[in-house]
């Protein structure tokens, strides 16, 4: 049921126009830096998306240019996940077509982190999500105390069974205004 829901979901976020996109994106981006849990972070950590996902490079400068300590994932072998100081002199092109950074990195602990923006693909309205399949983020949240939020297409919104391991978003934050 996942591997279907993944591929059904994929395949519309792939098919949202680009204008549409560009529109949902910059609506969400707005959305997110005036949410209280961005307001009050200090210290955020995000992800860098793939291009069907929500764009998270805008975000990434305005935290920045907001004063934020930004993070992103640095993943590792059997689902191990830590996040690393933003860097862009460090990222590298993955397997996965992804950049990923390499080299000396700052790894920050949990504790130390204010907000984390949670990818998915998938996700409820209660903020239960699937992710991409190598459960890197529920084993991360699993342990983390701060605020979390994600930022999705209503395609992505979808009813189904969470199972015992999931670990929901606290809020999702979703742009109607331009379908």
């Amino acid at each position: 049921m996942k591997a279907e829901l993944r591929k059904k979901i994929l395949q519309e976020m792939k098919a949202i126009p680009r204008e549409q996109k560009q529109a949902m994106d910059q609506a969400l981006t707005d959305q997110f830096l005036k949410h209280p849990f961005y307001q009050e972070a200090k210290v955020i950590a995000t992800y860098l998306s793939f291009p069907h996902e929500f764009q998270t490079q805008g975000l990434i400068e305005q935290a920045l240019k907001d004063g934020k300590r930004v993070l992103i994932p640095k993943t590792y072998p059997k689902g191990r996940m830590d996040f690393v100081v933003y860097d862009p002199q460090q990222l590298v092109k993955t397997s996965f077509g992804l950049l990923e950074p390499q080299g000396d990195l700052e790894v920050v602990d949990a504790s130390q982190i204010d907000l984390i923006h949670v990818p998915g693909l998938a996700f409820t309205t209660e903020g239960y999500r699937i992710g991409y399949g190598g459960g890197y983020y529920d084993r991360y949240l699993e342990y983390f105390s701060g605020h979390t939020l994600s930022t999705v297409y209503p395609c992505q919104i979808e009813d189904f069974s969470s199972e015992k391991h999931d670990i929901p978003v606290q809020e999702v934050l979703i742009d109607e205004r331009n379908l």
